[in-house]
């Protein structure tokens, strides 16, 4: 497999200022990346959970219809709390978060490092579908506009919505695009046979399958149908998911997704996991036909901020840039910074081996 050419963590909680009195940055990761007037532009996930705590009660932040920030007072008797992220009734199953997140634009003249964090532009929350916040932005540009898929978290669930820009100052939302519950949502820079293209990941309740990637296609980028899974559980993990807008190559759309792979258990037998990156090769006319596959992981935790952190053992590759005969990836880390490694174009490109009967999809 591919080794790093480098890696560089970019920004942390701690380079962070909170959004609002009350709140403390614990994450700043998953961003979308694009190329604007000559700069990187980097659109972070921040994570802020509420500081003060009654005694027996956990805190769970929200806004309301006037997007004032409300942290509910919830009875710990009552909830389920062995999952950081989030607290589920014991009762009658309902879930609610710990947190909530917006987006914040970084700058950055050589995509290695942020110019200025602390003058970020912030996106908020805003509506009855993002109650409980913003997640995972990703970028791609069709034509002479910046779209981003992220996901929408409320009491109606996890959806994908849609906005769009041409600076990453100002902004509009297009709405939901792909109802609850669904994520991990990127589009093809251009249209194929004919439709704009996405690779999302539906969230089945029924446990009848595991969590998968699928195909949708649309003609204006908000109404999406012909629905196709396109892999499942057996290309690496129990959990995959779409993760860098895919990237045009004379070998084919580059995909580089995510999978969560299981570990042996703990001595005191806590289920362990690390997420890891894989790559794969789709044709270049039509993405339902798979020409290449990675057969390792391309990035594992390695570095110490990946290895712990919020979550530990994360690397979640969510933006991608071409540049000096590299493929620069932009990714989350331990769910509490965002960092960037680069690959050697030729050496990932050759990483996704030729199937020898193209995989139809």
């Amino acid at each position: 497999m591919p080794d790093r050419t480098f890696t560089h963590k970019l920004v942390s909680p701690a380079d962070l200022v909170p959004s609002r009195d009350g709140l403390e940055v614990i994450g700043v990761f998953n961003p979308g990346v694009a190329e604007l007037n000559g700069e990187t532009v980097i659109v972070g996930r921040v994570v802020e959970r509420p500081t003060d705590t009654q005694p027996g009660y956990v805190a769970s932040p929200r806004l309301d219809e006037h997007g004032t920030l409300l942290i509910d007072e919830l009875p710990e008797a009552q909830y389920d709390l062995s999952d950081r992220r989030t607290v589920t009734h014991r009762v009658d199953g309902s879930r609610r978060l710990r947190f909530i997140s917006h987006f914040r634009v970084f700058r950055s003249a050589d995509g290695k490092s942020i110019d200025d964090p602390a003058n970020a532009v912030v996106v908020l929350p805003e509506g009855p579908y993002e109650t409980y916040g913003i997640e995972d932005p990703r970028v791609t540009q069709i034509g002479d506009l910046f779209y981003i898929t992220y996901v929408a978290v409320s009491p109606r669930g996890v959806c994908t919505c849609l906005m769009s820009t041409t600076d990453f100052v100002t902004f509009h939302r297009h709405g939901i695009v792909l109802p609850p519950d669904n994520k991990d949502v990127v589009l093809f820079p251009e249209k194929l046979l004919g439709d704009y293209v996405a690779i999302h990941r539906p969230m089945p309740m029924i446990k009848f399958a595991e969590p998968a990637m699928w195909l949708a296609r649309s003609q204006n980028l908000m109404q999406w149908g012909a629905h196709e899974q396109m892999q499942g559980t057996d290309l690496g993990g129990l959990r995959i998911g779409g993760g860098t807008p895919p990237v045009r190559t004379r070998d084919g759309w580059l995909i580089i997704y995510h999978a969560k792979h299981d570990l042996p258990d703990a001595p005191n037998g806590e289920k362990r996991f690390e997420y890891v990156a894989h790559a794969m090769l789709l044709h270049p006319d039509n993405p339902r036909t798979v020409v290449g596959m990675a057969t390792a992981p391309i990035m594992t935790p390695q570095e110490d901020f990946e290895t712990h952190g919020f979550v530990d053992g994360v690397v979640f590759p969510t933006g991608i840039i071409e540049r000096d005969e590299q493929f620069w990836v932009y990714y989350g880390a331990a769910d509490e910074h965002v960092a960037v490694c680069g690959f050697d174009r030729r050496e990932l490109l050759a990483a996704c081996e030729p199937l020898e009967q193209a995989a139809e999809v």
